[in-house]
């Protein structure tokens, strides 16, 4: 009996001891969403300048499917360590409500809100509309004809649809994809007509002609997209819910130690300051944001209470919000 508490005290100091040093090893980056999108775009970013900051490599893999959930369980699985990293987008703030998961990033500590996006309508080339409104108007002449892309039930495709489906009612044909790198793709070879994506993700596409936009979904124009209207001087009735966007963050397990908390949160806040990152940042229409901690948590909350309602209000929730305790916006 005394030898085993003998080598658990050991162990526990042998712990300790590497946590004081942590990190003593590669750490893994567990990305949400697959390959040339939105999200995986600014993790890949952003890791190499965080690498230096930490002194060890980051291994970055991507864990698609089921809205994130796939990636978000595999990192609540492990150790709560450090070693194991969630990068991802905002779908899990809607896991309770639409019932894919009991967890979101409440029950997760923030270690970066590294950015977030601005929401566009962007169209295949030749779809026969040019703006929000001759889109609203062809789609309504048209039920079921215009085909748009769909990440999941509680991402932006989905949470800017039901903005729109709160305003004006249009019969659309939604093919699922896995990420908007994908759906992108399939919009530019005219599998799909028209989805709502990232500003940032399709910034060069539209750059090099290969998609045009139509909607900016925001409440003033933007310098990225010169002769795209605001939606709300189209659309005035999405002024309430804007402005709105999706995020990118950082996220490590419940129970992860204070002190590696600490040293992550550091080098990712360092990180998002290189001047490439923010370079990349700005060039692709997404907003800084580089917050932790409380300043976090508060962004976090209001996200899903917004998100949440919308998509209950919407008609596609499985859960109310009021189950989890989610207040409505403003209350």
């Amino acid at each position: 009996m005394k030898k085993t508490i003998i080598s658990a005290i050991a162990a526990i100091a042998f712990s300790s001891a590497a946590l004081a040093d942590y990190p003593t090893k590669d750490i893994q980056g567990i990305i949400q969403w697959g390959a040339g999108g939105s999200t995986d775009t600014v993790m890949r970013a952003i890791t190499p300048h965080v690498e230096k900051e930490l002194g060890k490599s980051i291994i970055l893999s991507n864990r698609t499917g089921g809205v994130g959930v796939i990636a978000t369980r595999f990192v609540e699985s492990r150790r709560a360590d450090g070693y194991t990293l969630l990068l991802g987008a905002e779908n899990p703030q809607m896991y309770k409500v639409l019932g894919l998961a009991d967890i979101d990033y409440n029950d997760m500590i923030p270690v970066n809100i590294i950015a977030r996006g601005t929401p566009i309508f962007v169209a295949h080339n030749d779809a026969p509309f040019n703006t929000m409104t001759e889109f609203v108007e062809y789609a309504k002449a048209n039920p079921g004809k215009v085909r748009t892309g769909s990440t999941g039930a509680g991402g932006l495709t989905s949470i800017v649809l039901a903005m729109l489906d709160s305003q004006v009612k249009v019969d659309l044909t939604t093919i699922p994809y896995d990420g908007d790198g994908p759906a992108l793709t399939a919009l530019q070879g005219g599998t799909i007509d028209i989805m709502p994506a990232v500003l940032g993700a399709a910034i060069e596409h539209i750059r090099a002609g290969r998609l045009k936009a139509i909607g900016l979904v925001d409440v003033e124009a933007n310098d990225l997209l010169p002769g795209v209207a605001p939606i709300v001087d189209e659309i005035p009735g999405f002024s309430s819910y804007l402005p709105w966007g999706p995020f990118f963050g950082v996220f490590v397990k419940n129970g992860t130690p204070d002190s590696v908390v600490e040293t992550l949160t550091n080098a990712y806040s360092k990180g998002a300051e290189h001047p490439d990152f923010v370079d990349l940042i700005n060039g692709r229409g997404f907003t800084m944001m580089n917050i932790s901690g409380d300043e976090a948590r508060q962004f976090l909350d209001s996200y899903r209470s917004v998100s949440s309602w919308l998509v209950h209000d919407a008609g596609f929730s499985k859960n109310s919000p009021e189950e989890f305790g989610i207040p409505r916006p403003n209350n």
